[in-house]
């Protein structure tokens, strides 16, 4: 049982999620929206002369679909355009159980290893010496083309302490080869909801407006597909090219992002709040980032840990909750305060529409 003895049974949800190979744009539009010009990142490769290269990269992304067939993508809600590269929300109630059908469509075995829920050894889907075999090591790597179901019931544990809110975020990703396959693009959040605080489609009830942001250092040269994405000299022994000149501490193919977008290029329509609204931001920092994180808000306030402040921290892997109730209009940054992440591309932009007389948005 996935919640207290005697507790009401909870729901099953399904998700039809895909491993698919995708082209994705790390400054989409070509365009610093922070500094309002032009984006063209330069490196150095044998001399002197610095050579554009691209904010393009091959990758491989969780994807919904429909059902079962894997044929048509299920749209994504205006309100979570700002997820990014990321995969699907999975959401669920303490007590519910999560079905997720996965397909693989990518050229090497993947799999969806999920935090904070129960599984058995065929729902885990990570590759070690377990003592498990036969079936339960068919979720370890979904072959290409091949199907896997994963089951993961949704114990009390799941959700929200006590003293917490009414909902809290684990990940998800690819863990046959986690170093890699994250690096590629494989990971995604889960939303658990508190029995009793959900509406019927498991979100909080008692939050207006709810912000997913993955503090996400990439490192393309650990990518499965490091091949296709950098040019043949980085591919050969010998030292790595020089830094590019806006970054000091890494080669210009480690991209600084929030949910895979960088310098501003994440879609400022999709984050506009209005004054006053319960805003929940869900925040973490992926698994292979070797730096610590620090989102900071201008402008407003947020509620950490029973605390309010507008910087909080991000370890590797952390996974942090932040409820703000905006009452400063106007355009905001949302950035990394470490110095050089903010300037490598670690900053979007957030609004925060006034609120009329009639308590409609003023825009």
């Amino acid at each position: 049982m996935a919640g207290r003895p005697g507790a009401p049974a909870g729901k099953t949800r399904t998700y039809y999620i895909a491993a698919d190979s995708v082209t994705w744009n790390y400054v989409a539009g070509g365009r610093d929206q922070i500094h309002g010009q032009p984006f063209a990142d330069t490196a150095f490769f044998r001399d002197t002369t610095p050579q554009p290269v691209s904010t393009s990269y091959r990758k491989v992304l969780f994807r919904e679909y429909t059902d079962s067939s894997f044929r048509t993508l299920k749209p994504r809600a205006p309100e979570w355009q700002h997820w990014g590269f990321l995969g699907p929300v999975v959401r669920a109630v303490v007590g519910d159980t999560i079905r997720l059908v996965f397909r693989n469509n990518g050229a090497r075995p993947y799999s969806v290893h999920l935090h904070g829920v129960f599984y058995k050894k065929d729902s885990e889907g990570a590759p070690y010496v377990d003592g498990s075999s036969g079936a339960d090591k068919l979720d370890d790597g979904v072959p290409p083309g091949g199907t896997h179901v994963y089951m993961w019931p949704v114990p009390e544990r799941a959700g929200p302490a006590a003293g917490e809110g009414s909902s809290v975020m684990w990940m998800y990703h690819s863990h046959t080869d986690e170093t890699r396959d994250v690096n590629t693009g494989l990971l995604g959040v889960m939303l658990i909801t508190a029995r009793g605080m959900a509406r019927p489609d498991g979100s909080p009830k008692d939050v207006d407006r709810e912000i997913v942001a993955s503090f996400d250092q990439v490192h393309e040269e650990d990518s499965w597909l490091a091949e296709q994405n950098l040019p043949g000299p980085l591919m050969r022994k010998g030292p790595i090219p020089n830094p590019s000149q806006r970054q000091n501490f890494y080669p210009w193919f480690v991209q600084f992002t929030i949910n895979g977008l960088a310098h501003g290029s994440l879609p400022l329509s999709a984050i506009t709040l209005r004054q006053g609204e319960r805003v929940r931001w869900y925040l973490m920092a992926s698994t292979n980032d070797f730096d610590i994180h620090t989102p900071h808000w201008h402008g407003n306030t947020v509620v950490v840990n029973h605390m309010r402040t507008d910087v909080t921290a991000l370890l590797p892997m952390q996974m942090v909750v932040a409820d703000m109730k905006p009452d400063d209009p106007g355009t905001w940054l949302f950035h990394c305060h470490i110095g050089f992440h903010n300037a490598a591309g670690m900053a979007a932009r957030y609004v925060v529409a006034e609120e009329t007389a009639t308590g409609r948005s003023a825009n």
